[in-house]
């Protein structure tokens, strides 16, 4: 059975990755455990958890806009796995709970896009949460609207959120990322202005269509990791608005 919660001076361990204090004293740490069925002998398994970060701008503002399709893919994983997002922890909204026997941390940084990172660097170190699971969710204008792409790392392609975020990372870029295309500006529209602007009907029919898609995804990365089923996923999104 797995359970994870949140409380007082309570620890994180994990076997795989960078090496981790095995008691480690913290006021509110997350503490996961995940055990085998009764019969196998009395061996304990414990699992590497995952910091999901979605990036986006706090506020009712900003709801619905192009540059909040990471809070609402976070949102979606929530209801979908039923994790309550009601503790601020590091400039944060975060929720905990589990993808199958896997524990996650979810995380809406509220310090605004340009400064994400100021969440994302302090959640990962006081979790001891290792860089290969640390899945973050932004937008990308170079993507048709719509159309997911996960990568295991690279760079920041001038997204100031993900810039902030590997610059609270120790300048690295070897992380997960959960690109959501929306498309670039029509003829000579201003970024800025069209990155705050929200979805039209059809486009919003296309994103709410990929949070679904992005939840499967989400949950194939956390149990699985980069596998194949990932580059099927891939390759699928990419021509998914191609006829045949």
């Amino acid at each position: 059975m797995l359970y994870a919660l949140s409380a007082p001076k309570t620890c994180i361990s994990c076997p795989r990755g960078p090496p981790f204090p095995q008691k480690r004293q913290v006021s509110t740490r997350l503490c996961v455990h995940a055990s085998l069925p009764a019969d196998n002998g009395g061996f304990k398994v414990e699992y590497t958890p995952w910091l999901i970060v979605g990036l986006g701008n706090p506020g009712i503002k900003y709801h619905g806009t192009r540059h909040n399709v990471g809070f609402e893919m976070i949102d979606h994983i929530a209801q979908a796995q039923r994790i309550a997002m009601n503790t601020i922890q590091s400039k944060a909204l975060i929720g905990i709970g589990s993808i199958g026997e896997v524990p996650i941390l979810l995380a809406k940084p509220q310090a605004y896009m340009n400064f994400s990172g100021e969440s994302v660097g302090p959640l990962a170190a006081h979790y001891q949460v290792p860089l290969r699971h640390i899945l973050v969710i932004y937008d990308e204008m170079s993507l048709m609207n719509g159309v997911l792409r996960l990568q295991p790392k690279g760079g920041h392609g001038h997204h100031n959120g993900l810039k902030s975020v590997m610059n609270h990372l120790d300048g690295c870029r070897e992380f997960p990322r959960l690109c959501i295309g929306i498309g670039n500006p029509p003829g000579k529209m201003d970024m800025k202005a069209y990155l705050l602007q929200k979805f039209s009907p059809i486009e919003q029919e296309q994103i709410d269509a990929a949070l679904e898609q992005g939840v499967e995804a989400v949950r194939t990365l956390v149990l699985n990791g980069f596998d194949q089923n990932i580059s099927r996923f891939n390759m699928g999104q990419k021509y998914k608005y191609h006829a045949v």
